[in-house]
């Protein structure tokens, strides 16, 4: 079973007179590259938290989220009289000194400055009951990525599927096209010797030149390995998950017997079909960035 290394989680719960909430999402990257922001009242929990998400995930650049909202008795706003004042100072002075007819409410503008009013939470010690409890969450939310992770990753798996099936039959089809281009090599040499009277060759000499040079674009081995590197993709996908970097390599190595096939193949139907194996081929290689 193959996971895609995208994902999406969030879970709330609520304790006493606030809202506990973790969220994180995760994209592809080679390795673990974890960003949090994490609410003050939690911040002695960040290793804590960071060991939870990185045995959870392994791969993937994860962002996490983990805020506490408040309800309106936890939350009281106070007046910064000095900032208020200090205002006003200014605000006269510049009337003044600018002959600018002060502001008919210079209070409802006061009002609206920065630092004048100052919303102020209520700050308590984090308790072993409150951090059992947002610990909950976080898994939560970690759950619900990974079922995120299991679901795009058995859509990668239909996909690959698809994909290794379509390279597969093309394999197959090579078959007819090899053993036209055999017979049309044997007949363009034995003709444009035949077009030449005046000279003299050892026949059993010929023959044997004739078979070195065949067997030089025999593709049967490169066909067996590709087949070989087919099945091995499967047996990875169906095996434990965190295989991304392994199918990554097994891709590289169907990549190389493709392009040898492609490179013995002087035949124009054999190269096409070569080029449609790259193709679905450039498909997989893509996709399997996104595999765990």
């Amino acid at each position: 079973m193959i996971l895609s290394m995208t994902g999406y989680g969030k879970a709330s719960a609520v304790y006493q007179n606030k809202k506990i909430t973790a969220e994180i999402k995760s994209l592809n990257s080679k390795a673990l590259d974890l960003s949090t922001r994490i609410a003050s009242s939690y911040r002695e929990k960040e290793m804590e938290i960071r060991s939870m998400i990185s045995a959870a995930l392994q791969r993937g650049k994860v962002e996490f989220a983990l805020w506490i909202e408040y309800d309106e008795t936890a939350v009281t706003a106070t007046i910064n009289g000095a900032m208020a004042t200090g205002y006003y100072k200014q605000i006269c002075e510049i009337s003044e000194e600018r002959d600018i007819p002060l502001p008919k409410d210079p209070w409802t503008l006061i009002m609206r400055m920065p630092d004048v009013m100052n919303s102020q939470e209520r700050r308590e010690e984090l308790d072993a009951e409150e951090w059992a409890i947002a610990a909950k969450v976080i898994k939560e939310a970690l759950d619900c990525l990974m079922d995120f992770r299991t679901q795009e990753g058995a859509a990668l798996a239909r996909k690959f599927s698809e994909k290794l099936n379509s390279i597969d039959t093309l394999l197959q089809s090579i078959g007819p096209w090899e053993k036209i281009r055999t017979e049309k090599i044997r007949q363009r040499l034995t003709d444009a010797l035949s077009s030449i009277p005046e000279v003299e060759y050892d026949r059993g000499r010929l023959e044997q030149e004739m078979i070195f040079y065949i067997e030089k674009l025999d593709i049967n081995e490169e066909k067996q390995r590709l087949a070989n590197h087919l099945e091995y993709f499967r047996e990875t996908m169906a095996g434990e998950p965190g295989q991304g970097k392994k199918l990554g390599f097994i891709a590289q190595e169907m990549g190389r017997e493709i392009n040898t096939t492609g490179s013995k193949s002087n035949q124009a139907e054999m190269q096409k079909i070569v080029v449609r194996m790259k193709d679905e081929l450039e498909q997989i290689k893509e996709q399997v960035l996104n595999v765990l």
